[in-house]
């Protein structure tokens, strides 16, 4: 589980990286953004599980250790990816021929790539706080309320259109279903005879293919066609 969750945790984290022109701290408030977001799914997922799954009690408290532990591997991640590019910074310097691909970096990469490594440890940082901040973990527990239950909310309300929909209420059912029924009566019947035909001729060793054709019958297999108009 917890490798999982630093696997998710590293792909998230790479989408943190932005542009050479984007401002150290867009970039790091729009890390910030991204790691909020994804502990909000994950809180909304055991939400989802424990309360409506499991039919337990919502209890804020009871979800805080997640919550927390969350932001934490984050944290961690972003760390990790504060190490690995300082070290294809320092590897950077020391190049100055063409690049031969996008993480082929070469010294006029040093700017950028300290920047972003810069970026990782702010954001490394700041969750760091706001993981022992419990004002912060009751806030992202509740977003994840709401949102745990706005899809149950449309999960319900999906179900309800499809199970009350009835012929009378559709004001197209009559157009429709003389289409259907029309769609049946001269394509569907006459490829099901003919099909039926070619496999009993099969059968009988009399199978002629130029004789089979999928042109319509007066009746298919004892149904009059006549009676589904």
């Amino acid at each position: 589980m917890a490798d999982t969750k630093r696997g998710d945790a590293a792909r998230r984290l790479a989408s943190w990286r932005r542009p050479k022109g984007m401002k150290l701290s867009d970039m790091v408030a729009d890390g910030l953004y991204v790691a909020s977001a994804a502990t909000r799914l994950e809180l909304k997922n055991r939400i989802l599980v424990d309360v409506i799954a499991r039919g337990e009690d919502f209890d804020v408290r009871r979800l805080m250790p997640e919550a927390r532990e969350t932001l934490l591997t984050l944290a961690a991640e972003a760390e990790q990816d504060a190490l690995r590019i300082e070290s294809a910074r320092l590897r950077a310097k020391r190049r100055h021929s063409d690049s031969y691909g996008t993480h082929d970096y070469r010294s006029r990469d040093v700017r950028n790539l300290r920047k972003r490594q810069r970026q990782s440890e702010q954001v490394a940082a700041e969750l760091r706080t706001r993981a022992e901040d419990d004002d912060e973990l009751r806030t992202l527990i509740e977003d994840a309320r709401e949102a745990a239950w706005a899809e149950v909310e449309r999960n319900i309300d999906s179900t309800l259109r499809i199970e009350a929909a009835r012929p009378d209420l559709e004001p197209d059912y009559g157009k429709l279903r003389d289409a259907r029924m029309q769609s049946l009566r001269l394509i569907d019947l006459p490829r099901l005879a003919a099909h039926r035909r070619r496999n009993a001729e099969g059968a009988a060793g009399t199978l002629n293919d130029e004789q089979a054709t999928d042109a319509p019958a007066d009746k298919i297999g004892g149904v009059d066609l006549s009676e589904l108009e």
